[in-house]
């Protein structure tokens, strides 16, 4: 049996999990403090400032993967491409970290979380907003084998998300049709959108088109922000039929998600 595969949206998190404090002394031992309070924000919350250039001109994606798991260069030019091409954002910098394997079977939320405090190192800063990526080595503890159900990423705050990368490579390795680097671009695209705001994640759409059976999800067929698991279809399934047809195999927003993205201050 194919394994369906779910973009889980986890937002809402900065009550449950911001249990260090937003403001820390650097480890050098100096005075100097580091501001992390913009960073641990409701998803969407940073949309305006994602898109625009009125207070952050930089975007500064900090990506940490285990050794081994690192996303393709393939993937990572598509998401830059996406980014200016949706943001009026000019300068996008990346930082990569390899790190050890937390050797966890599965990861649950709050261990992603975890990693995050334990492993991030970029913050806002002046006119630089910073995205934090973690490349995990181990799939979603709410994945369910039995009934076919994988989680590729998430997004959680409003600044920061996690690629469960061992299954985004098994889902592209397990296909003729789609590559590893487009389930990656597929799965960076459709999260990054959540953190723009899509849909009605700490935003309003310009028209109603949130889909009422898959909560901040796209109801416009073939949009990128569909919530394909709850149509009884995969990304995956959606990627092969496209690219039989000659179409490009990753999808693209939908005329209403780009009505509001130009709304909260993008292209």
């Amino acid at each position: 049996m194919k394994k369906k595969i779910a973009f889980t949206l986890l937002s809402g998190l900065l009550m449950l999990f911001s249990c260090s404090k937003d403001s820390e002394v650097t480890p050098s031992g100096s005075n100097a403090t580091i501001d992390k309070s913009g960073n641990r924000l409701s998803t969407g919350a940073s949309a305006r400032d994602l898109l625009s250039n009125a207070d952050y001109d930089k975007l500064l994606i900090e990506i940490d993967y285990v050794t081994g798991f690192a996303p393709t260069a393939e993937a990572i030019a598509n998401f830059e491409e996406f980014l200016l091409a949706r943001t009026f954002k000019q300068t996008i910098e990346f930082k990569y970290t390899s790190l050890a394997s937390p050797n966890e079977e599965t990861l649950t939320l709050e261990e992603i979380v975890d990693l995050e405090t334990e492993n991030r190192d970029e913050f806002n800063d002046g006119t630089t907003l910073a995205i934090h990526l973690y490349f995990a080595d181990a799939p979603a503890d709410s994945d369910n084998d039995e009934e076919g159900l994988v989680t590729l990423g998430a997004v959680y705050r409003n600044t920061s998300m996690v690629i469960y990368e061992s299954t985004v490579q098994q889902m592209g390795n397990n296909s003729s049709a789609v590559t590893v680097s487009d389930v990656e671009t597929a799965t960076l695209l459709h999260e990054f959108g959540h953190l723009f705001g899509l849909v009605n994640l700490s935003t309003t759409s310009v028209n109603e088109h949130e889909d009422p059976d898959a909560e901040n999800h796209c109801n416009v067929e073939g949009c990128l922000m569909r919530a394909e698991l709850q149509f009884g279809t995969s990304l995956l399934k959606q990627m092969e039929s496209r690219a039989s047809k000659g179409l490009a195999s990753i999808p693209d927003f939908d005329a209403e998600c780009l009505l509001d993205l130009q709304k909260y201050g993008g292209r």
